[in-house]
């Protein structure tokens, strides 16, 4: 919703078959701990970001486009909400789970930090035409193009990680500013590995996702 957070307790909701598959994995695991006693414990996480992440999710997505010049396709207005997490920081957090975690617990792994999806487009191409030296109509914002929402998209993705600190004194370590602009310049010395994965059946994915 557009207040609140997700905390450990809060009753499952899912909008989509995707989530919806999360959702049963997660009741899944949890009765067999509780019927076989299984020693699991459940963590859910923020959306993440970083090196070597496949360009289906939105920031490789826009950073790839910008570099390859391509239209950068936002879902909607822009004005869905999530909060980002830096794939360091979540498998630091990952590792505290699973040496210090409770056994049967869940615990909540967010970044805190929540941005319009908009918003994130117009950081990466603002940071991107620093790198470059590109302004005015050279910008990368220029490549904006709106598109047709997906069906079932959750509006905002709001996480409540009190719990991993106070159990586990864990928050994230990189701002996001400074973890995108990382992220960038990875994806910069790293272009030769983006073109390759986004050859062949990716490209008919990227098509019957955005239609363009």
């Amino acid at each position: 919703g557009p207040k609140g957070t997700f905390h450990e307790a809060t009753p499952y909701a899912p909008n989509s078959p995707y989530s919806a598959s999360k959702a049963s994995s997660d009741h899944l695991v949890r009765a067999y701990h509780y019927t076989y006693g299984l020693n699991v414990v459940t963590t859910n996480c923020s959306n993440n970001y970083g090196p070597f992440q496949f360009p289906e999710k939105l920031i490789p997505l826009l950073i790839h486009n910008c570099l390859t010049e391509r239209s950068l396709p936002i879902y909607g207005d822009g004005s869905n909400i999530r909060d980002w997490l830096h794939v360091k920081d979540h498998c630091r957090a990952l590792d505290l789970v699973f040496h210090k975690g409770r056994t049967g617990e869940c615990y909540n792994i967010g970044g805190s930090n929540e941005w319009r999806n908009l918003d994130v487009v117009h950081l990466i191409c603002d940071l991107l035409d620093k790198e470059l030296s590109r302004s005015g109509e050279a910008s990368f914002r220029q490549l904006i193009t709106f598109v047709k929402d997906r069906p079932g998209h959750d509006q905002r993705y709001a996480i409540d990680p009190q719990k991993m600190l106070r159990e586990l004194k864990w928050s994230p370590d990189l701002d996001f500013q400074t973890g995108l602009l990382q992220t960038i310049r990875w994806y910069l010395n790293n272009q030769a590995w983006a073109e390759q994965v986004t050859s062949g059946s990716y490209r008919e994915y990227y098509r019957q996702q955005y239609n363009i």
